[in-house]
Order: structure tokens, then C-alpha cells, then sequence
């Protein structure tokens, strides 16, 4: 069984765990923007970068959700994506507001497929039901090559790490 911690306290992960090494599964999630269908893992033919974050609207997830924007501004050949359980409209209030443009927001709360297919949704806990913070890269053919369960949910990501492992 997977685990991250909520301030300091073990919180169990719920789903399918995926680890490097393994196929990405290719799940469907709705993007803030304009509520459409984007698919996200598999096999795409480019490199995926996929962040996940519990909400943006903490301050922990918006800083991460600010900083990517940044630092994939300039990478070719990468889809850069969030997701959350956030509401779309929320997401794209978010998204306007703090000007994100080089990353496509999005939103698994219809079903919750994409937190169960890889591991991140978190049990029980006051947190239970939405997802923990990670970081998963996916190469052209689908498999993943990178992952970060970040070990304390209020803490950010190693983002050197995610960016060198996407370049």
C-alpha cells in the first residue's frame, strides 16, 4: 500500500499504483478550458509531463501550478498538464487570474478515472477523496519514466527533477 503524509500523518493512497517502467494508462479527463475531452497518458507520440495537485486553490498547489507555468515555457516537444478534482470553473478562474497559459488545467471529477488508474487519490484522511501532489513523466511511447509522490502533501515538488526528466 502507498502512502503520503498530511502534516506529518500517514495517508493512505487509493487505485492502481503506477511506477516507472510501466504503460501510463491513457484516461480521459476534462479540460478548464472550454470543458472539452483531453487525454492524458499513453502512448501520444510526444513527451508528458502530468502534474498533479490536490486543489489549486491552496497556496501550496497554486505556487506549483504558477512555477511550471514558468518552467515549461521553454520546452518543445512536452504537453504539460494539471490535474486536480477541482471544478472546471473553478480551474479556469484560476487560470485567468494568474495569467497560466503554457499548461493545460484540468479537471478528473466526473469519475475520479484518472486519480484511481494511478494511485493518487487519497483514503482515509480529512483529505480523503481528492488527489495527492505527484508528478508523473510518460516518454513518446507511453511509458512512464519519472515519478514523484511528493512525501508531504504541503510540500512542493522537486521541479528540477520533473523538468530534467522531461527534457
Amino acid at each position: 500500500m502507498a502512502t503520503t503524509k498530511f502534516k506529518g500523518t500517514d495517508v493512505e493512497l487509493i487505485g492502481n499504483e503506477v511506477n516507472v517502467g510501466d504503460k501510463a494508462p491513457a484516461i480521459t479527463v476534462v479540460n478548464s478550458a472550454g470543458l472539452g475531452d483531453v487525454v492524458v497518458g499513453g502512448a501520444n507520440g510526444t513527451k508528458q509531463l502530468i502534474i498533479v495537485v490536490p486543489s489549486l486553490d491552496t497556496g501550496v498547489c497554486a505556487t506549483e501550478t504558477r512555477n511550471f507555468n514558468a518552467k515549461v515555457a521553454d520546452l518543445s516537444g512536452v504537453t504539460a498538464t494539471i490535474v486536480s478534482l477541482d471544478l472546471p470553473f473553478a480551474s479556469g478562474r484560476f487560470c485567468s487570474a494568474e495569467g497560466i497559459d503554457k499548461l493545460t488545467v484540468t479537471s478528473d471529477f466526473r469519475n475520479k478515472d484518472f486519480a484511481n488508474a494511478y494511485g493518487v487519490l487519497l483514503g482515509g484522511s480529512v483529505l480523503a477523496g481528492v488527489t495527492c501532489r505527484a508528478i508523473f513523466v510518460v516518454d513518446a511511447d507511453g511509458i512512464v519514466t519519472y515519478k514523484e509522490i511528493c512525501p508531504e502533501i504541503t510540500e512542493e515538488p522537486n521541479y528540477d527533477a520533473a523538468i530534467a526528466a522531461v527534457s
